[in-house]
């Protein structure tokens, strides 16, 4: 008898799990090659948030439902991009999460908006937000605050006076690039070179040659941590002795592992607060090392508010409807991990997101200012 009932228990369970309806939700970003770290760090934000969501049984009109992630690997490549924005489509998806890239998140987001489907991405890139779409919200502040910060920071209070820039070409490269030039001239400095390179460059000491020329006092690069790490060991072997400055993709622990001790000197923005400072932080770390069992890097506190934002919308809304839960999410105003505040405005861009800077000293990251937001 005792085993009939064990077995009637856990038939039962079987049951209830199947009788739970799946809520997909979509996600797309690289999962393999050079930027593969960020996209999986990314993921992980979502996921986490997703159990905890799923771990309280929620409801939608009364029945239970269950959120599921369907995930996309985009290699960082447009095209990709919109070939895994059409299957997700395709898939049925509720919402999309990412993508990382602004190169990847700007084409494919026509794709989106097309099938009225919101989408949160981590893009940074002004155009982004620009395209006119009511479907496009961001996790992170856009290049527009970040570039405009930094770069008031290299010229008003590092007091940097001849600047070179170095961008990749890319969306978010290029747009943190041009950001940071149109700042930093508005605050008395010149820009006295602009190089351009691609997101796959190894070699650049033809670049750094010309620029030694014309007595900059420092460099800054839009691009990520896999061309800032050769180019920071390449001006120093040059014997240039000056910084480098440059966005969140390269404040990162794996650049300081690269580069070794040419990181030294090296300063970075990154859009919102250290963890430390987050509102939610300590308990976020803790649940997260648990969980995964390695440290919080960069994107994952931003995905796992974006993805919260989602998720209540929907239920909110009590609805998988677009329709109903899209003007829910644009008028989201809540707190998260990453901020006290998080709400868009008409664009879908964030609203007082704070800036911090930091500085590669004594082979870590320290934090040197946090400027904005709260």
């Amino acid at each position: 008898m005792k085993k009939l009932l064990v077995i009637a228990l856990m038939s039962a369970g079987v049951l209830q799990a199947q009788a739970a309806e799946e809520i997909k939700l979509g996600f797309a970003a690289p999962l393999t090659g050079a930027q593969a770290k960020y996209g999986k760090d990314m993921q992980n934000g979502i996921i986490l948030a997703i159990e905890e969501v799923n771990a309280k049984h929620p409801k939608l009109n009364g029945k239970e439902i269950k959120f599921v992630l369907l995930s996309e690997d985009d290699q960082a490549d447009p095209k990709s991009g919109t070939n895994a924005a059409q299957k997700l489509v395709d898939a049925k998806i509720a919402g999309m999460l990412g993508h990382f890239n602004s190169g990847t998140s700007i084409p494919a987001s026509a794709i989106y908006h097309k099938a009225n489907i919101p989408q949160i991405a981590m893009a940074t890139a002004p155009e982004y937000t620009k395209q006119g779409f009511k479907t496009t919200f961001r996790m992170m502040t856009s290049d527009t605050q970040q570039g405009s910060v930094i770069g008031k920071f290299a010229a008003a209070k590092l007091g940097f006076k001849k600047i070179a820039v170095i961008d990749d070409a890319t969306a978010y490269g290029k747009g943190l690039a041009d950001e940071f030039e149109t700042a930093a001239k508005a605050n008395g400095a010149k820009i006295v070179k602009h190089e351009f390179t691609n997101d796959k460059a190894s070699d650049f000491k033809a670049i750094l040659t010309n620029i030694k020329k014309t007595d900059a006092q420092a460099i800054f690069f839009g691009g990520a941590e896999g061309q800032a790490a050769p180019l920071v060991q390449q001006l120093k072997a040059l014997g240039m002795n000056i910084p480098v400055l440059a966005g969140e993709m390269v404040k990162t622990a794996n650049f300081i592992k690269l580069a070794d001790k040419a990181s030294e000197g090296t300063i970075a923005s990154l859009a919102g607060l250290p963890l430390e400072q987050m509102p939610d932080g300590a308990a976020y770390k803790a649940k997260y090392e648990k969980r995964f069992g390695t440290k919080v890097e960069t994107y994952s506190p931003y995905a796992y508010d974006g993805a919260m934002i989602m998720m209540n919308a929907i239920l909110k809304a009590g609805s998988t409807e677009s329709a109903k839960y899209l003007p829910i999410l644009a008028n989201t105003n809540s707190t998260g991990v990453a901020s006290k505040k998080i709400s868009y405005d008409g664009k879908g861009d964030l609203k007082d997101g704070s800036i911090s800077i930091y500085k590669v000293s004594g082979g870590k990251w320290q934090t040197l200012e946090v400027i904005g937001g709260k």
